[in-house]
C-alpha cells in the first residue's frame, strides 16, 4: 500500500448532528482515509481537535467496536469510567453493544491529533448524556423515537 499523502485528501468539519448538539464538534476537523486508500471492510478517520473541541458527543454503538490512537498533543478519554489522559502513543478501544458512552476532549491550549478506526456499517449509536439517538435507517431522532 503506497503511502497516503494527507495534503491530498479533504479535510472537513462536517457533522450530521441536529444543530443543538453540534457545537462541540465545530472544530473538529478530519480526513476520511479508508475511501482514500481504497479500504472497504473497516473505516480510518485522520482527526484532529482544535483546543476546547471533543470528537463527538459522548456516545457507544451497538454494532460497531471502535479503536483510537493519539498521534500527535493530549486528549482527554471520558466515559463511564471518569476521565483518563491521554498522550501520543496511548490506545483507546471500545467494543461493540458494551453501553460505555465515550469522547475524547481536548482541553489543552494545543491541536491533538489522533487516528480512529471503526466499522464503516451504520448501526445503532446511543448518546450517553444528551436525547439524541441515531437509528439505523433512520438517523438521528430523540430517545422518544420522534425527529428533530
Amino acid at each position: 500500500m503506497p503511502k497516503l499523502d494527507l495534503d491530498s485528501i479533504p479535510q472537513t468539519n462536517a457533522t450530521g448532528y441536529p444543530p443543538e448538539f453540534a457545537d462541540k464538534v465545530q472544530e473538529r476537523w478530519y480526513r476520511a482515509l479508508a475511501p482514500a486508500a481504497g479500504l472497504k471492510d473497516f473505516g480510518v478517520s485522520h482527526v484532529e481537535l482544535k483546543p476546547g473541541a471533543w470528537s463527538s458527543q459522548r456516545h457507544w454503538h451497538e454494532g460497531e467496536d471502535e479503536f483510537v490512537v493519539l498521534v500527535e498533543g493530549e486528549a482527554v478519554l471520558v466515559d463511564d469510567s471518569g476521565r483518563t489522559a491521554l498522550r501520543p502513543g496511548d490506545c483507546a478501544a471500545f467494543p461493540k453493544g458494551d453501553g460505555n458512552g465515550h469522547v475524547l476532549v481536548n482541553e489543552s491550549e494545543e491541536s491533538c491529533v489522533f487516528i480512529a478506526v471503526g466499522k464503516p456499517a451504520a448501526s445503532d449509536c446511543h448518546y450517553s448524556d444528551i436525547d439524541m439517538h441515531l437509528e439505523e435507517g433512520r438517523g438521528f431522532r430523540r430517545k422518544d423515537g420522534s425527529g428533530f
